[in-house]
């Protein structure tokens, strides 16, 4: 038996989580178990779009060197920046079975929060293409808060990387999500 996390509404829930293997029908899996890429090649490429967030948690004394620009290693958010930029663009090298997109745009904001002493860290991804974005747009907030960790970790070692999530996304079949809240 697999055991897997199913939704209220699910008949797998109603069978207490578990769910035998003829149950699941994986997209990344053949017939033999074998895991593969799926081939997108029958799809039709349409405008898709991915937002993601994460929040980095430091003290007040770090947020208020990075405002103030004076973290030793430069300045903290167009570093996360540009890590994030980066590694949407290598998501597909660095998820194993994600295809390589070409992506059409790459936004990363951060908006500091003083009195909660935390980072909340935004993408925005787009595409033209036959999948989504919604990897690349997370894989770009957490390598932005990866990096906002490297570049201040010699002053905060109690830094923290909070809720990595999807927030947005819009194309393909599936339509649209949005997370409330």
């Amino acid at each position: 038996m697999l055991w897997m996390v199913a939704t209220d509404e699910s008949p797998q829930r109603k069978r207490g989580n578990q769910v035998s293997e003829k149950d699941l029908q994986f997209s990344h899996v053949d017939s033999k178990g074998r895991l593969r890429m799926v081939d997108v090649s029958e799809k039709g490429v349409s405008a898709r779009e991915a937002r993601a967030e994460a929040w980095v948690k430091l003290s007040a004394g770090t947020l208020e060197q990075i405002e103030g620009h004076t973290i030793a290693k430069g300045n903290v958010y167009e570093a996360a920046r540009l890590a994030g930029i980066m590694a949407a663009k290598k998501t597909w090298e660095l998820i194993p079975l994600c295809h390589p997109l070409l992506l059409t745009g790459i936004e990363i904001d951060f908006v500091p929060d003083l009195a909660n002493q935390h980072i909340h860290i935004c993408s925005r991804v787009k595409t033209n293409d036959r999948t989504g974005v919604e990897m690349e747009a997370l894989v770009a907030v957490t390598h932005a808060a990866l990096t906002i960790y490297d570049m201040c970790k010699a002053v905060d070692r109690d830094i923290k990387i909070l809720e990595v999530r999807l927030t947005f996304k819009s194309g393909g079949r599936s339509g649209t999500y949005q997370r409330d809240g």
